[in-house]
């Protein structure tokens, strides 16, 4: 008997769409699927989750003014909720827990939750990603006041500041390249002498003088109570400490998708992102979307995050409908 058979023995109602995930992506999935009279059932994460939390990471954003529609800009978890309650006001059903397992060996798919097991005819994923940070103490109370993880959703506001860059691959160095349009001063902190960014894109940071290269260093304090003050930096060949004064600090070390649970059934890449058919939300398995930023390794923007969204609910309707639902 396949765990689907047993959830249908203890008389589970079979869902139309599940979807696992509630940022951009998830709730604009909601949005179309309950408009459709699909009554998807969301599960949402857990507040106490870093990498699967409500309403993705735009709950940890204060100010957002590149998503249309908000010329005075909105605060991040401000547009959740509004995402959350358009997709409620339309019949979506919301579950706040975290999703621990999945069956997609055969229809109906299973996930499960703390309290038992849900049965859909699709499953739409959108568990989006987390940004890799420093594990240093005041780094989260800090996101969104002087901390951040993304120059192109945040280096607008830091015009004419001093701010540093920490990492040392390609995007590391794009973020430090876009901030330079803003910034005055813009400080790459790299732990070692050389970087791994590719050649074209050293060359052209090596060539902007608004870029000032500190080699051999990693971040030993982020400074602050309420905003960042400043930071503690420490030399890795000598041990010796400097402060470095400056507003704004960018972490730019790597992203890791939230694509663990779907390991053993859904084809990723190398870097773990989830693969989908060029355009569309399709994955290996039929019946299985996915969408945001659990598949999108480029963009990883709310707005990009939203249209795909809309886009895997399309297509889920879509196969329902071929198949008679």
């Amino acid at each position: 008997m396949t765990s689907a058979d047993s959830a249908l023995d203890g008389a589970v109602a079979i869902r139309d769409v599940i979807i696992i995930g509630s940022g951009p992506a998830g709730l604009t999935a909601a949005i179309y699927t309950a408009r459709a009279r699909l009554a998807p059932l969301v599960i949402e994460g857990e507040p106490s989750s870093t990498s699967d939390q409500p309403g993705g990471q735009l709950m940890l954003t204060t100010d957002v003014e590149n998503y249309p529609g908000f010329p005075d800009g909105v605060m991040g978890p401000e547009l959740m909720m509004s995402f959350r309650a358009q997709a409620e006001r339309f019949g979506a059903e919301f579950r706040t827990a975290k999703a621990t397992k999945v069956d997609f060996s055969e229809q109906p798919f299973a996930v499960w939750i703390g309290d038992g097991c849900y049965l859909g005819r699709t499953v739409i994923v959108s568990t989006g990603a987390q940004s890799l940070l420093l594990g240093l103490p005041n780094e989260g109370r800090l996101i969104g006041h002087g901390v951040s993880t993304c120059a192109t959703c945040d280096g607008f506001f830091f015009r004419g500041q001093e701010i540093a860059v920490v990492g040392g691959g390609d995007s590391a160095l794009e973020e430090a390249l876009f901030l330079t349009r803003f910034a005055s001063k813009v400080y790459l902190v790299h732990r070692r002498d050389q970087l791994r960014a590719s050649k074209i894109m050293q060359d052209r940071a090596f060539a902007n003088d608004r870029i000032e290269f500190l080699w051999n260093r990693r971040v030993q304090e982020i400074r602050g109570d309420e905003r960042l003050e400043g930071l503690t930096l420490e030399d890795t060949q000598t041990g010796e400490h400097s402060s470095l004064d400056v507003t704004g600090l960018f972490v730019a070390i790597g992203h890791r998708p939230n694509t663990e649970l779907f390991a053993d059934w859904l084809d990723r890449k190398p870097n773990g992102y989830l693969v989908t058919e060029p355009g569309t939300a399709r994955t290996n398995i039929a019946g299985v979307f996915a969408c945001g930023d659990v598949q999108d390794d480029y963009y990883r923007q709310a707005v990009t995050a939203a249209g795909s969204g809309c886009q895997a609910a399309i297509d889920a309707e879509r196969w329902l409908e071929a198949l008679g639902h």
